[in-house]
């Protein structure tokens, strides 16, 4: 792996060769304290919800408790479902903000994810929806239980990757990430602590 740093001192990050993605990883983007901080607030702050979702033809619960956070004019589509945000708590701010500084880049919106144990998972699939815009920039940062975030490309078998989330990490996928690679966190066969996800986004309000 190339390690390229906005500022070594402070938040190193090393990029992930996959041909047609565009990846940076931040193993210690929060520094132990912040992130056992962070993880405990969140789990009380959020309007977690389980949505359901439509799978082969019929409504199910998704394994995973979900909250969408952000400005007031930021609705999303989940599962075909209009969803109203939820305003920003201190927490998820203190986040946003920290972000938005080390890339130079504004976010109005951020799914949030908790996986309760090893049989709560996400699926295959991409964030390429037209609200995001072409190209979008996603942080994505990890608290909690380590679990292994997988990519396959979307036309060539051979270029794939798995990747373990640290407890206090950012992976951020850019470029053309969305439009050639597909993503999921898989259940796990071994006993698994809970984890926090959160992926913030700019949507383009009219889009949606």
């Amino acid at each position: 792996m190339l390690f390229q740093t906005k500022n070594q001192e402070e938040t190193p990050s090393r990029r992930v060769h996959l041909e047609g993605a565009d990846l940076l990883y931040y193993p210690n983007f929060l520094s132990e304290d912040e992130a056992d901080l962070h993880f405990t607030n969140l789990q009380t702050e959020l309007n977690w919800k389980s949505f359901p979702i439509k799978m082969f033809g019929k409504m199910v619960e998704q394994p995973r408790l979900v909250a969408w956070h952000g400005l007031p004019e930021v609705a999303i589509k989940y599962s075909g479902v209009k969803i109203e945000p939820s305003p920003f708590t201190h927490t998820l701010l203190l986040i946003k903000q920290k972000i938005e500084a080390e890339l130079g880049l504004k976010f109005n919106g951020v799914l949030c994810n908790l996986y309760r144990n090893e049989k709560d998972s996400m699926g295959w699939h991409a964030d390429d929806e037209k609200y995001l815009g072409q190209n979008p920039v996603i942080p994505s940062l990890s608290l909690g239980a380590v679990r292994t975030f997988q990519l396959k490309s979307k036309t060539t078998a051979s270029l794939k990757a798995n990747l373990l989330l640290e407890h206090g990490s950012l992976l951020i996928m850019q470029g053309e990430t969305q439009a050639n690679f597909k993503h999921q966190l898989p259940k796990t066969s071994k006993p698994c602590s809970p984890r926090i996800n959160l992926t913030f986004r700019q949507i383009i309000p009219h889009l949606v």
